[in-house]
């Protein structure tokens, strides 16, 4: 199993994993060909990829879905929410299927564990991905934790784990106070040290990559990100990756 991203953040999101021959696009928050150009950044021909599974429908995430598989005859993976608050991009499109949150399913060669989250959508998921020896556990909007989310996340050998934000960044920064409140509250992102906090729950036993994603540009720092995630696993800042808006993050292989 390898996995890389071809960006994380407010502009665009995409995490590309894959499990043999089959290839799947968790999420695409980018244009046509900034996509293209992305997939091809790491060798990747867009007609190789069996699937694009959505976490939910903000832009940032779903925004580049239609016209990618679309254009590439590319079956779309979302719950029935997502697929509600998205049918205007996805009219006319017959390659969407359904995934209920708490069924796993199976494409080709890649085990897919969808888990509710806490996030300002219709109906979020976030994905666990596995091989049958190996778990990649993908988080990147949730704004609290839940019972249900550990259970789910506990034990991986991967994680990309949102770290939008740092609190005192947050409250200090010029954002109306209103768009400060829906970031930092329940249904928002995570913070740093929640990341952490959620780190400092699970067993961590098996880690190889840990990731952080979906950092703010404005309220957030990658050594801040790292360094908090660092002090929950008892390890180096330098161990810890941290995905871009631009370039995302390369390769990283599980074996």
């Amino acid at each position: 199993m390898r996995f890389a991203s071809l960006g994380s953040g407010s502009e665009g999101n995409g995490l590309v994993v894959e499990v043999g021959s089959t290839r799947i696009l968790a999420d695409c928050g980018f244009g046509l060909a900034d996509t293209v150009r992305r997939l091809g950044r790491l060798e990747i021909e867009p007609s190789s990829l069996k699937a694009i599974l959505v976490t939910h429908e903000h832009d940032d995430h779903v925004g580049g879905v239609a016209r990618f598989a679309r254009k590439f005859r590319i079956p779309v993976w979302m719950t029935y929410g997502t697929l509600q608050a998205s049918a205007s991009s996805m009219s006319g499109f017959d390659e969407v299927r359904i995934f209920d949150c708490h069924r796993r399913f199976v494409i080709d060669e890649i085990e897919i564990e969808p888990y509710t989250v806490p996030h300002d959508a219709r109906e979020p998921a976030q994905f666990v991905f596995g091989n049958g020896d190996m778990r990649l556990g993908l988080l990147t909007d949730a704004g609290s934790l839940t019972p249900h989310m550990c259970e789910v996340l506990n034990g991986l050998d991967a994680f990309v784990l949102e770290c939008n934000h740092d609190a005192g960044m947050l409250k200090d920064s010029s954002y109306p106070e209103k768009l400060k409140q829906r970031i930092g509250g329940r249904f928002g992102h995570l913070a740093n040290h929640t990341a952490a906090e959620l780190l400092a729950r699970l067993d961590c036993s098996r880690l190889k990559h840990v990731i952080a994603a979906h950092l703010s540009q404005t309220n957030n720092r990658p050594e801040l990100a790292s360094e908090a995630l660092a002090r929950a696993l008892t390890c180096d800042e330098k161990w810890i990756g941290v995905a871009d808006q631009e370039n995302g993050f390369g390769w990283r292989m599980l074996s």
